[in-house]
């Protein structure tokens, strides 16, 4: 697949660019690099003895990162890594200069918009939704091999669906009949399981299982935490962390981590005294988080559940 087919509309880009505050001298990096929109720009932003790393797991994307960034391919460093690894990828890096981490947590378009990656509920493809195509993990796996009970805490927890008792019962019988094969097919039995007065409700009837499956396959939610906490331990003082956000599950957990290397005391709450020595190692920038603007929706519609959380390390 050539590189130059990959198309991704970059979210709250000014925003995250003013919030990392980019200075000369210093390291920043881009963990979730996409096709390369933000990189691009932090790139053209850096000066004398500054760097960028960019970081993906999609080797597509990094693909056409490097054709993207090319004019600046002397001051980047491209990483296939996922961003939950970020700790591990700034110490064999050795970085010691990070002046600011930018983490844009959605698919991008051009995932979605590529029927063969099997994301999307609007083409009939293999099931797969991989980001990482070399990962062994796929969504055909999730929906042929989990349990009933697995599969209706997948699809109730990250999905917020309440139809998932009924869809993952119906899966489980389809699926002993022959094995469920294509985006299409999944999408058949997510309509099937719900009451035809629903159906036409705003949302598509299958957006929210596949939500469901794609961040169990690609340890989505999982792999938030140990990114801030590693964001967090490198970055200098003023570094800035900056994190879009795109449905309430990833906010909720962007929210409490950044909250809690806010120095947040997690004693009980019936001791006399703080015992855990919990410091904080942040202040937080944005109170309420950054929305896009009306500009924006009216260019790129998907960004309407975007939200930009930013922090500031102390």
């Amino acid at each position: 697949m050539e590189t130059v087919n990959f198309r991704h509309v970059s979210v709250l880009l000014d925003e995250c660019i003013e919030a990392l505050n980019i200075r000369d001298g210093y390291t920043y990096v881009d963990c979730t690099t996409g096709g390369g929109g933000h990189s691009l720009e932090i790139a053209k932003r850096l000066g004398e003895g500054s760097r960028l790393i960019c970081i993906d797991r999609d080797t597509t994307a990094l693909a056409a990162a490097k054709e993207r960034l090319s004019e600046y391919i002397d001051k980047v460093t491209f990483v296939h890594s996922n961003y939950s690894d970020i700790d591990e990828v700034l110490n064999d890096l050795k970085i010691d200069n990070l002046g600011g981490v930018l983490a844009d947590l959605g698919c991008s378009s051009y995932q979605f918009d590529t029927p063969e990656r099997g994301f999307s509920y609007m083409h009939d493809a293999p099931l797969d939704m991989r980001m990482d195509e070399g990962a062994v993990l796929s969504a055909y796996t999730v929906v042929n091999t989990y349990s009933e009970s697995e599969l209706k805490r997948i699809i109730y927890e990250y999905g917020e669906e309440r139809f998932a008792p009924k869809i993952a019962k119906n899966i489980v019988i389809s699926r002993e009949k022959s094995p469920i094969r294509t985006t299409g097919e999944l999408v058949e039995i997510i309509k099937a399981s719900m009451p035809g007065s629903v159906k036409n409700e705003g949302s598509h009837p299958a957006k929210r299982t596949f939500q469901a499956i794609r961040i169990e396959v690609n340890s989505e939610l999982t792999g938030i935490p140990p990114m801030l906490r590693g964001a967090v331990k490198h970055l200098c003082p003023t570094g800035r962390i900056a994190v879009i956000s795109f449905h309430s599950l990833e906010d909720r957990l962007v929210k409490q981590g950044l909250s809690d290397e806010c120095g947040r005391c997690t004693c009980p709450p019936d001791f006399p005294v703080c015992v855990c020595g919990n410091k904080a190692k942040i202040k937080i920038i944005t109170k309420k988080p950054i929305l896009p603007g009306q500009n924006e929706l009216s260019v790129n519609p998907r960004s309407r559940s975007a939200k930009l959380r930013v922090a500031e390390k102390l």
